[in-house]
C-alpha cells in the first residue's frame, strides 16, 4: 500500500520521495542505433519533440523549459515533412536508375553509397539510418532554416493566399527584397567530395514574371551558393536554365525551384538531367532577355499561351508509329524538327522535316516562307527539351493553315528516358561543352573529309570561327581539323604569323549556306 503523502517504498521498506513532473515539459530520449556516430545525437538534441518543449542543455534533469525559446525552429507541422523531404533528398542524391525494357516501362533502379551498391531500398534506407544520419539531421536543419524564413508549407500545395502573399512580397524591388529568404543553406555540403558525381539539369517554366530583376538577382545568389555553371535566361514570360554542378546541389536546387511561388505549375518532371557537372560549362551566365528563348518575335504578339497540344512521350511514340506504318498518316503528317541543322544532323526521328537553319531565330521566316506546305496538315513537332516548341507552335498556330498543331512534351530528352531505342536515331545535341549525349548507340552522321560514321563534334581550329566540324580521329590526325577549306588555310596562315586578337568572321559554310532553305511539296 502506497503511504498517504504520495511517496513510494523502496527495497529495505524506507519510504522514497516522488518528485512531481511539470505537466507541461516531457524529457527529450534518444537511443541511437547500432553505428551511428555520437554527432548525431548531439544534433538530435537540438531538434524539439513533436508536442513538448525543449529541456534546457546543462540542466540537471529536472526538464525545465528554456526561457525563451529559438525563433528560427519551425511550428511542429513542419518538423515531420522536413525531415522526410531532408532524407529523402539524401536517398535520391545515391540513386542510379537506368531503363532496362523501355517497351514494358521496365526500370532498373539501384543506390551506390560508400562504395556499396544497394538493390532494395530498404536496404539503402538502413545504411542511410545507421551511417549518415548526421548528414540528414543537418539537411533537416537547412530546410527547417528556409521554412522559418520564408514562412510557407513545405508540400507544394500551398494555401492559395499563403502564395499570393509570398508571390507579393518576393515583387518587391531588388532594395526592398530580402534574398536570404530563397537561398537554402549549404554549410552540410561538401562540395570538393560530393562534385565527384554531379549533373546536369535542363529546365523551363513559362510564367509571368513581373519583376525579372529580383528573379535574376535570386537565380545569381542561389547558383553561386550550390556552385553552379551554366546559363539561365530570365523574362517576364518565363525562365529557361541549364545548370550544372554535384548531385546533392542540383537536388536542393530542384526543391527550391518548386518551392517558389512564382513556379509552382512546375514538378520535378520538369527538370531533366543527363550525367555532367559544374565542368560542363565555362562558367555562370545569369541574366534578363526579352525572350526567354530567342525566336526573334515579340512574347505579346505570340505568347506561350497559344501553343500546341502537349503529347507525351507515350502518346508522341504511337503517333510517329502510325506515321511510320501508313503512307496515308505520312501524306497528311509533318514531323517538324524545331532545332537547328548542325542538331538536327547528328540525331532526328525517323521521316522527319528537319529545317537546315543556324538559329531558331530564322524558324518564323522558314514558316512564313515555306507556308503552303502546312496547309491542312497534322503537325508533330519537337525539340531538344520542349521550349522551343511552346513559342513555335504558338506562331505555327497563329497562321491558321494546319488541321493540328502537337508538341512532344519534355522534347527528346524525356523521349529517350522512356524510349532509347524507339524512333530517334542518334545523339541529342546539347548546347554546353559535351556537345552532344548518348541516347542509343546509332551514328546518323559522317565524317566531313572521308566520310566514315561519326558523330563527335569539334569546335573549328580557326579562333576567328565558331562553327561546329565532324571530322573522325584519323582525319584529324592528317591535320584535317576546321569546318572548311577557307577556315584551314586561315589555320595555316595563323600559326606562321603572330597571334592577334581574333574576331568571328564568315567561313565558307556560312556565306554558302541558305539563310532560309524552301522546302519542296509535302
Amino acid at each position: 500500500v502506497a503511504p498517504p503523502d504520495g511517496s513510494s517504498l523502496a527495497r529495505g521498506g524506507r519510504a522514497r520521495q516522488r518528485l512531481p513532473r511539470p505537466a507541461a515539459v516531457r524529457p527529450v530520449y534518444f537511443i541511437p542505433p547500432p553505428g551511428v556516430r555520437c554527432e548525431a545525437a548531439a544534433a538530435m538534441e537540438t531538434l524539439p519533440q513533436p508536442g513538448c518543449l525543449m529541456p534546457a542543455r546543462g540542466s540537471n534533469g529536472s526538464g525545465s523549459p528554456r526561457s525563451s525559446p529559438s525563433p528560427t525552429l519551425p511550428n511542429r507541422p513542419h518538423r515531420g515533412p522536413a525531415h522526410k523531404r531532408a532524407f529523402a533528398l539524401y536517398i535520391k542524391s545515391r540513386q542510379v536508375s537506368k531503363i532496362s525494357n523501355p517497351e514494358l516501362d521496365e526500370e532498373n533502379i539501384h543506390w551506390e553509397c560508400c562504395g556499396q551498391q544497394f538493390d532494395k531500398e530498404v536496404c539503402i534506407h538502413k545504411h542511410v539510418g545507421k551511417a549518415h544520419m548526421s548528414e540528414v539531421l543537418q539537411q533537416t536543419e537547412a530546410i527547417f532554416k528556409l521554412l522559418g524564413q520564408n514562412k510557407s508549407k513545405l508540400t507544394r500545395k500551398q494555401d492559395f493566399t499563403e502564395n499570393k502573399i509570398a508571390l507579393s512580397q518576393h515583387t518587391k524591388t531588388k532594395e526592398e527584397f530580402d534574398m536570404s529568404t530563397w537561398i537554402p543553406d549549404t554549410s552540410h555540403i561538401n562540395f570538393d567530395l560530393a562534385c565527384a558525381t554531379g549533373e546536369v539539369l535542363l529546365y523551363y517554366s513559362y510564367c509571368d514574371i513581373e519583376e525579372p530583376q529580383v528573379i535574376c538577382t535570386w537565380q545569381k545568389a542561389l547558383c553561386h551558393q550550390l556552385h553552379f555553371t551554366g546559363k539561365v535566361r530570365i523574362s517576364k514570360e518565363g525562365i529557361n536554365g541549364t545548370v550544372g554542378g554535384c548531385k546533392m546541389a542540383t537536388e536542393l536546387y530542384i526543391q527550391t525551384m518548386l518551392s517558389h511561388p512564382l513556379f509552382q505549375n512546375m514538378s520535378m518532371e520538369d527538370f531533366k538531367r543527363s550525367a555532367g557537372g559544374a565542368h560542363c560549362f565555362q562558367d555562370l551566365r545569369v541574366g534578363i532577355f526579352k525572350e526567354v528563348v530567342p525566336m526573334g518575335v515579340d512574347p505579346e504578339e505570340i505568347s506561350y499561351k497559344d501553343a500546341g497540344i502537349h503529347l507525351t512521350p507515350e502518346e508522341f511514340h504511337k503517333k510517329v508509329e502510325a506515321l511510320s506504318n501508313s503512307a496515308q498518316v505520312q501524306q497528311d503528317t509533318i514531323l517538324l524538327d524545331c532545332r537547328n541543322f548542325y542538331e538536327s544532323k547528328i540525331g532526328n526521328f525517323q521521316h522527319c522535316l528537319a529545317p537546315n537553319i543556324r538559329k531558331f531565330s530564322y524558324f518564323p521566316d522558314y514558316i512564313d516562307t515555306n507556308l503552303e506546305c502546312f496547309k491542312g496538315k497534322q503537325v508533330l513537332m519537337y525539340c531538344t527539351g520542349g521550349i522551343r516548341c511552346e513559342r513555335g507552335s504558338a506562331y505555327l498556330r497563329s497562321k491558321d493553315v494546319c488541321k493540328e498543331v502537337y508538341q512532344l512534351k519534355g522534347g527528346i530528352h524525356k523521349y529517350l528516358e522512356q524510349f532509347p531505342s524507339g524512333f530517334y536515331k542518334g545523339k541529342l545535341f546539347v548546347f554546353d561543352n559535351r556537345y552532344a549525349i548518348s541516347g542509343n548507340d546509332d551514328i546518323i552522321s559522317e565524317c566531313r573529309y572521308c566520310g566514315a560514321p561519326w558523330d563527335e563534334y569539334k569546335l573549328c581550329s580557326t579562333a576567328s570561327c565558331c562553327q561546329l566540324v565532324l571530322s573522325c580521329l584519323l582525319c584529324r590526325e592528317k591535320g584535317f581539323v576546321a569546318c572548311c577549306a577557307v577556315c584551314q588555310e586561315k589555320g595555316k596562315a595563323s600559326s606562321e604569323t603572330p597571334s592577334q586578337p581574333s574576331r568571328k568572321e564568315q567561313c565558307e559554310c556560312t556565306e554558302k549556306r541558305v539563310r532560309i532553305p524552301v522546302m519542296l511539296p509535302h
